[in-house]
C-alpha cells in the first residue's frame, strides 16, 4: 500500500506492508516535500508496469513549479522505492511540470495519464499528462497558445470546479468539485475532451473523491466539514 501524507516537517510518500488485516509500519520513499497551508497535491496512481505516478503541488511556492530540478509542482514518476525511473525526461523523478496543485489522475482506456489541476483565481483544468510537459504554471492560469506549454483540454471557472478526484470509466471522466458541489462528465474522444455536463449539482455538497468500481460504476465521496 502506498500513501502520501503531511508530517510536521514535510509531505511525504511511503509505502505499507498489507497481509489482509493490518498494515505494516510506513517505509518512506520521498522525503522533504514542501509543506504548506495548502496546494498539497497527494494523488498516487500506479501504471500496468508498477511504476508510481505521484502528483505534488507547488505548496504556496509559485516559482518552484517551473524549477526542473525541485519536485514541488510536479508529477513524478517512481519506481516501488521511491527511486526514478531511468527513462523519466530530467533525469530525476519528474515526469511533467509546471503544475500548481493536481488533485485527481486516471489512466484511460489506451493508458493515457489524464489528470486535473486547481487553478488560482479564474481557470481550472483537466490536463492530458505529456512525458515532459510543461503545463504552464505560474506563467499561464488555464488556456494559452504559448508553444512553450502544454494547453489544458477542458477549463471550468474556479466558482463550477476546484476539480478534486479523477475517474474514467470508458470514453467519459469523471471530476469530483469541490467548490462546485457537483460531478463534471466530461467525454473523451482519442487525445480529445469534448463539452463537459454537470451531475448532482449541490445535490451532495463538495465532492472529493472519485473512482471506477469494480463493476464499471463511479465511487464519490464528499468532504462536507
Amino acid at each position: 500500500v502506498f500513501a502520501y501524507y503531511t508530517t510536521a516537517a514535510d509531505n511525504r510518500l511511503v509505502s505499507m506492508d498489507f497481509d489482509g488485516a493490518r498494515l505494516g509500519a510506513p517505509r518512506p520513499l520521498i522525503t522533504g516535500l514542501d509543506t504548506a497551508v495548502n496546494h498539497h497535491g497527494g494523488a498516487i496512481l500506479p501504471d500496468r508496469s508498477g511504476a508510481l505516478f505521484v502528483a505534488v503541488g507547488d505548496a504556496a511556492e509559485r516559482d518552484v513549479a517551473q524549477d526542473r530540478q525541485a519536485l514541488n509542482g510536479k508529477i513524478l514518476r517512481v519506481d516501488g522505492t521511491g527511486k526514478a525511473l531511468p527513462d523519466n525526461p530530467f533525469g530525476n523523478e519528474v515526469w511533467s511540470m509546471g503544475h500548481r496543485n493536481v488533485e485527481g489522475m486516471a489512466f484511460d482506456a489506451d493508458g493515457r495519464l489524464w489528470a486535473t489541476e486547481f487553478g488560482q483565481n479564474e481557470r481550472d483544468e483537466l490536463n492530458l499528462i505529456r512525458r515532459g510537459g510543461n503545463y504552464g504554471w505560474p506563467v499561464f492560469e488555464g488556456s494559452s497558445d504559448d508553444p512553450r506549454f502544454v494547453a489544458p483540454a477542458v477549463t471550468w471557472p474556479t466558482a463550477e470546479a476546484s476539480p478534486a478526484g479523477l475517474a474514467i470509466v470508458g470514453r467519459r471522466a469523471y471530476v469530483a468539485a469541490l467548490r462546485g458541489q457537483r460531478l463534471w462528465e466530461v467525454p473523451l474522444d482519442g487525445a480529445s475532451a469534448g463539452t463537459p455536463t454537470a451531475r448532482f449539482v449541490g445535490g451532495f455538497g463538495r465532492l472529493r473523491a472519485a473512482a471506477t468500481a469494480p463493476d464499471g460504476s463511479v465511487w464519490m465521496s464528499t468532504s462536507n466539514t
